[in-house]
């Protein structure tokens, strides 16, 4: 039997980390990876489960490639990633359609799996398997394949999270917060940089933290630091960042070192003081008040992006009222916003006072209405002016190129659509300057600007 596989990755940037660990596994053990599942002799899903619209599209995806087990080569599923941990024994027990099940920290095991599954299906038989080592578990370094674009990468610098918010499911699918060691961090980073990286994205479920268990204090200023000192990279977000940890050092080096994007997400969820005890936060209104105002003051050009549950349990009109007028005075440069997803195991779960989910997608879309004319005010002060871009491509449909600047970060933002390259025209991975000349529809659209592409 052949040795090759299909492989999806599904919900936020940390799973993909995972998956391309997975990947370089395997190639390493002579596994062939195929686009078509038709082609494959396994499928590989990475599962999110983050809230229930996650949970059903990863049930979907793993049910679409079992038809292919009538259809084409496939002969086991493997399923990976936050549902496969959270869900365990179950997945096997109400999916047939499932032949192995790694959790979070099992998931370089893949190989191992693989292989037994291949050897039984010659052998005339199946067996389910299952992997679930400790969630608090040690951190394993290991090698990567990139499958984004060339000129950017995520870099995940720690696992799993203390903050227990109690809406959360993260705690319980990913263990205990666990720093990477600060030199690994830097290595590959590095070696990303060799290969191509311009734009390095910091990600965890909250970077503030980064270094608190390995060194006794936050590290990430430190970091940020020591990442800034590599020659090649050009541009270093961050994502995400938890409100009150947000400190003095840490906003003083992001103010200082040019490469770090201006460009700070910080999910908030909420603005009202009960709503956020309910929901175990560390903020109040008035701290989140103070470090908004603060991180403005000492960031000139900041564009600050935050997410938004509505609908929580025991959010009165008056409460989402207040919410409502939070938005409106902060003004976010980006904002998203989720109704409340009542998952089990949770404390919020129990919570009384549910509120109708009419009601949260309601609240939810009064929200971004009010997002969409803070966006649209935003957009019109930047007609005239001039944005450094990174080239992602050309849209023939459009018969324009398209690309990001500092503003918008990668699957989450909007683009900005280059029109009139007359002279020089750019190519995937460089930084380009545009005039901005439109707005459509709350994408930014413009000129070349500069005469020589970075």
């Amino acid at each position: 039997m052949s040795k090759k596989f299909t492989i999806q990755s599904l919900g936020c940037a940390k799973n993909l980390c995972d998956a391309e660990q997975m990947l370089a596994a395997l190639f390493e053990a002579g596994y062939e990876l195929v686009e078509d599942p038709d082609e494959a002799d396994i499928a590989i899903v990475n599962t999110c489960a983050f809230i229930e619209d996650a949970k059903k599209e990863s049930i979907d995806t793993i049910l679409e490639l079992a038809k292919c087990r009538d259809t084409g080569a496939l002969v086991a599923i493997v399923v990976t990633g936050c549902m496969a941990e959270r869900y365990r024994e179950e997945v096997l027990d109400t999916m047939p359609e499932v032949d192995a099940v790694l959790g979070t920290a099992s998931y370089l095991d893949i190989v191992e799996v693989c292989d037994r599954l291949l050897a039984t299906a010659e052998e005339g038989h199946m067996e389910s398997l299952t992997r679930f080592a400790p969630l608090d578990r040690a951190l394993c370094e290991a090698p990567r394949v990139q499958t984004t674009p060339f000129y950017t990468a995520y870099l995940k610098i720690a696992e799993g999270c203390d903050n227990c918010c109690s809406y959360c499911v993260i705690p319980s699918v990913r263990g205990r917060y666990r720093s990477r060691e600060m030199d690994a961090i830097v290595n590959e980073a590095a070696h990303l940089a060799e290969n191509g990286v311009r734009e390095l994205i910091v990600i965890a479920q909250d970077i503030t933290r980064y270094g608190i268990d390995l060194y006794g204090e936050p590290k990430l200023a430190e970091l940020l630091t020591r990442l800034c000192e590599i020659p090649a990279l050009r541009w270093i977000r961050l994502h995400y960042l938890y409100p009150s940890d947000i400190t003095d050092d840490l906003i003083a080096v992001i103010a200082r070192e040019e490469k770090i994007l201006k460009y700070l997400d910080i999910p908030i969820q909420h603005s009202v003081d009960h709503i956020l005890a309910a929901m175990n936060r560390r903020d109040t209104h008035a701290s989140l008040e103070a470090i908004l105002a603060k991180l403005r003051h000492e960031i000139p050009g900041l564009v600050l992006r935050t997410t938004l549950i509505t609908g929580f349990p025991g959010e009165t009109r008056e409460d989402f009222a207040a919410l409502a007028n939070f938005v409106e005075r902060q003004k976010f440069d980006r904002l998203g916003v989720f109704p409340y997803s009542q998952e089990e195991g949770t404390p919020a779960a129990e919570l009384p006072d549910q509120v109708d989910e009419d009601e949260k997608l309601r609240r939810a879309e009064t929200i971004m209405k009010i997002q969409e004319r803070v966006t649209a005010k935003r957009n019109a002060r930047l007609l005239g002016k001039t944005l450094t871009v990174l080239v992602e491509g050309y849209d023939r449909a459009a018969g324009c190129f398209f690309g990001r600047s500092y503003a918008e970060s990668p699957d989450i933002d909007g683009k900005v659509f280059i029109y009139k390259p007359e002279k020089n025209r750019p190519s995937e991975g460089d930084f380009v300057e545009v005039r901005i000349c439109e707005d459509i529809d709350g994408d930014l659209v413009g000129e070349l600007a500069a005469s020589d592409p970075a």
